[in-house]
């Protein structure tokens, strides 16, 4: 059935006819006194066709074309197919299943049955995981893209009557699902939607996520963090284990509050050298629906590394020797003193040095050094010494140990290359520092607490009363304040200022490397009692924090770190090479090219650049966007250095088991659609509904010649012609 419809007022109406009645008119006169001649007719009949294609035009003529269907309306069910599905939070007579268990029931009743007297049916599933997910180009994302599925299904479907929708509302990729609602509602194809899941999370204590470092030395205490999350109503004291194999290797107390998450970490000490692999385990709670996500297991390699110590200082005061003593007798530590007595030549014995290295060379085999009372000047450091040292930190990765005293030298530092690695603000004032007659003590702060520096025992508590009760000091530093970007990690427990307590364990980032204050050189008294049981732990726990990123790969003559340790999908890791030539000299020139491989076998090239000052460090960066061990290979052929390591890339996990469904995203594209939506029990009164949707009206097809391009330009060409005839006509 076809017909013409016009969009035009009398008052227009009349206008047009009376133009164009006028227009015949003075066509006709044209004509006439024109001679009437077969040209002029030819013209003026133009002029007059012209006239009245644009009379018709005014009045928005339509041409409406009604189809009537033939075939039977379709009604599509989607079914979500994605990873979060997997949730165990459907009850049926008293028995939980999955929500992809009771899509499986649901399609072996039939449900759709009653539908199929007036409508053809078809089942199609959606966010199906792929064989191998990351998102490069060409390769596809695992996740829930509820807009795309529902605008394939537009694009796709001609005669679609209604959509039903069975997920748990879950959508983490694309755009939002309220555009492609908006296209079905101009459709006018309706959207049902049974949401299939629980709408509160379910009863559940989970182990979300666990970042171990890259590896661990041998000897050392490893921290390694973790997050639960509970979803249980109530508080859950439990106490998490970390495994391998069968063995319990360390455990841990934590209280997770209730509807509330923990972040902490587990520290363990590992028995063997090698590459291990770990669970970390939480037991199963009575009340608990999904106990698969209580466990965890990663990879960590356990290394044997000697680390290069170098410590510098003046008088021999009591820490300087408990020190040299606690690294001497450290198995994974090769130490080296240098002890500048004033007004005399430097000390001799075992393992001392007779000057300080004073070249790149030399120094860059350091991973950390003690700076005690020594300062510049006076036959101990010199400028040249200072900016060594300082390069060695923020380029090598090295640690940085302030340990003042009583003659006040560290104060010439500060006119040095080494001030801007400082982490406190010093009263200049008071080189001698502060001595008080009452004993006094370090008080942790709340970083301090954690911090694998202070941590004696595994215990938060233990630990606590383990530094209430350490022997305190009676001389300290004159610090007014740490500078911005430090951490404090223990304060002064008597003496304050306006800036509040001092603080005397300080550390701070400073390029690639750490640096460590300590104000007070009385460590070596918590041996009262307990010998070397705290003071050699701790100052070995300095050592290995601050030489971590520095071994995190290394071969000979070469050595590559990256940041962040543990990475995540769509991060930047920037890596930084540090390349020595067959002398053990720092190149300063390239090439120094790396080659990564993704875990998917992809291979992309980097080129490193090297880094101003001389200390053969050469920096690059790349972007991994998928999950998985990525193999990077650096090398200087020019050299003859190659290393080959690993990253492992850890990739968020988007489908996530235990989460509650999402309502309120289904309730809005079925009301924006004039649907319906609601629970798994509502299943069938949704397909009563719609059965009762009323037939397809016939599909009518407009063809608006008013506003058509084609129709203007016919008359525009019409136009054309009319005034090339007058011209050959000899018409003004």
């Amino acid at each position: 059935m076809s017909r013409w419809s016009f969009a035009v007022s009398f008052p227009v109406l009349l206008f047009g006819l009376a133009a164009w009645l006028g227009s015949a008119w003075l066509c006709y006169s044209n004509w006439s006194r024109g001679g009437r001649r077969r040209a002029t007719a030819w013209l003026e009949g133009l002029r007059f066709v012209l006239i009245t294609l644009l009379a018709f035009t005014l009045f928005r003529p339509e041409f409406v074309r009604q189809v009537q269907r033939t075939e039977p309306p379709e009604v599509l069910i989607l079914t979500d197919a994605s990873g979060s599905m997997k949730t165990r939070d459907v009850v049926i007579s008293n028995h939980v299943i999955s929500r992809v268990e009771w899509l499986e029931r649901a399609r072996q009743s039939e449900f759709w049955k009653p539908l199929e007297n007036k409508a053809k049916v078809s089942l199609e599933d959606f966010a199906v995981p792929p064989a191998k997910t990351n998102t490069i180009a060409g390769k596809t994302e695992e996740g829930t893209d509820l807009n795309q599925a529902l605008e394939t299904v537009l694009r796709r479907q001609r005669n679609l009557k209604a959509a039903l929708l069975m997920t748990d509302g879950d959508w983490n990729l694309g755009k939002s699902p309220i555009g492609a609602a908006t296209r079905f509602r101009d459709e006018g194809i309706p959207i049902f939607a049974v949401a299939v899941g629980r709408e509160a999370p379910v009863p559940d204590m989970a182990l979300t996520s666990v970042s171990p470092p890259a590896y661990g030395l041998f000897g050392e205490q490893i921290s390694i963090p973790f997050r639960i999350q509970n979803f249980l109503p109530r508080e859950v004291k439990t106490v998490i284990s970390l495994l391998d194999g069968g063995r319990e290797e360390a455990k841990k107390p934590v209280v997770i509050p209730a509807s509330g998450d923990l972040q902490d970490a587990i520290v363990w000490s590992p028995r063997s050298v090698g590459e291990r692999t770990l669970t970390l385990s939480l037991p199963r709670e009575p009340d608990e629906t999904l106990p698969e996500n209580n466990e965890k297991a990663f990879r960590i390699a356990v290394r044997l590394e000697t680390l290069k110590v170098l410590v510098v200082d003046s008088l021999p005061r009591w820490e300087y020797r408990f020190l040299r003593n606690a690294l001497e007798r450290d198995p994974g530590v090769e130490m080296n003193c240098i002890l500048f007595h004033p007004g005399m030549s430097p000390g001799g014995g075992r393992n001392y040095l007779a000057s300080f290295p004073g070249t790149k060379e030399a120094l860059s085999r350091y991973d950390v050094i003690f700076l005690g009372d020594v300062g510049i000047g006076q036959n101990e450091l010199t400028e040249k010494d200072a900016e060594l040292i300082k390069g060695l930190v923020e380029q090598q990765s090295s640690g940085l140990v302030f340990l003042p005293g009583r003659r006040g030298r560290q104060l010439t530092l500060l006119k040095s290359a080494l001030q801007d690695l400082t982490p406190v603000v010093l009263e200049t004032g008071k080189p001698e520092g502060t001595g008080l007659q009452n004993e006094s003590a370090l008080l942790l702060s709340t970083v301090g607490k954690s911090h694998l520096l202070t941590r004696f025992d595994t215990a938060p508590e233990r630990n606590e009363e383990i530094w209430r009760y350490l022997p305190g000091f009676y001389w300290s530093a004159a610090v007014e304040k740490s500078r911005p970007g430090s951490e404090v990690i223990a304060v002064h427990s008597a003496l304050r200022n306006s800036w509040g307590r001092t603080p005397l364990l300080v550390t701070r980032p400073s390029g690639s490397g750490k640096v460590l204050f300590m104000g007070t050189d009385s460590a070596w008294r918590w041996r009262r009692g307990v010998e070397d049981k705290f003071h050699y732990r701790f100052w070995s726990q300095v050592v290995r924090w601050m030489a971590h990123q520095r071994h995190l790969s290394e071969k000979e003559g070469i050595r590559l770190s990256f940041s962040p340790e543990t990475p995540q999908g769509g991060d930047t890791v920037f890596l930084q090479t540090t390349v020595l030539d067959a002398g053990g000299f720092p190149i300063e020139q390239g090439p120094v090219v790396g080659k990564i491989t993704t875990p998917s076998g992809r291979t992309e090239r980097l080129e490193f650049a090297a880094v101003e000052g001389g200390w053969g460090v050469f920096k690059s960066s790349f972007n991994p966007q998928e999950g998985g061990p990525y193999k990077v290979a650096v090398s200087a052929e020019k050299h003859g250095r190659n290393l080959q390591t690993e990253i492992l890339v850890t990739q968020a996990q988007r489908e996530k088991v235990g989460q509650p469904i999402n309502l309120e995203v289904l309730r809005e594209i079925t009301g924006i659609t004039e649907g319906a939506s609601g629970t798994a029990d509502s299943l069938h009164q949704l397909v009563q509904k719609i059965s009762l949707l009323p037939e397809a009206k016939p599909i009518e097809m407009r063809t608006r010649l008013w506003c058509d391009p084609w129709w203007g330009g016919a008359i525009l060409l019409l136009l054309a012609v009319y005034w090339a005839g007058r011209k050959l006509a000899g018409m003004v």
